[in-house]
């Protein structure tokens, strides 16, 4: 179990490091746009939306390797004070009753989504957007894919140091 976890791991530290790169063509981009806009009074539409793709795919994206680095939001209401056996369990219980199931829906949800959207051809309601704004929405499962293998490995762990710590 420990290999397959290693695996997962491995995909979301190189999905990590590439979004890093989509962000710096995000700052690139909203420099180029506000630059264009306030210089030339050229603003454009497709531009624009690229920037809010980019944002969703960094987002996404970037959830797993969020999760994986133990960087993601976190409500903390108690967990700051409890012991490392009792994080230990929050941890587990958190990922297997509330990010395992929501992955999920998200993931079959926004497939569905996707598809439909793909199906009909969706394009940007702005006559210079982005051609096939179906592609975008392609990023909702994916993103959710890699949170949903990161819990995985995460729940593989935590039942594996649960029992080291009962030996």
């Amino acid at each position: 179990m420990e290999r397959l976890a290693s695996w997962i791991d491995q995909i979301n530290e190189r999905v990590g490091k590439g979004v890093s790169w989509l962000t710096f063509g995000l700052v690139l981009l909203v420099f180029v746009n506000v630059f264009l806009r306030y210089a030339f009074n050229l603003p454009l539409a497709w531009s624009k939306e690229l920037e809010w793709h980019l944002f969703a795919l960094i987002f996404l994206f970037g959830a797993g390797y969020s999760l994986r680095h133990d960087r993601h939001v976190r409500v903390d209401l108690f967990y700051e004070k409890a012991g490392k056996a009792d994080q230990r369990r929050i941890n587990f219980w958190g990922t297997l009753l509330f990010l395992i199931p929501w992955c999920l829906v998200l993931i079959y949800a926004g497939w569905r989504a996707a598809m439909d959207a793909w199906r009909m051809g969706e394009r940007s309601p702005e006559t210079a957007g982005l051609p096939n704004l179906w592609l975008i929405q392609f990023a909702l499962p994916v993103g959710m894919s890699l949170l949903l293998l990161q819990g995985i490995a995460k729940l593989i762990r935590s039942r594996a140091e649960a029992s080291e710590q009962a030996q």
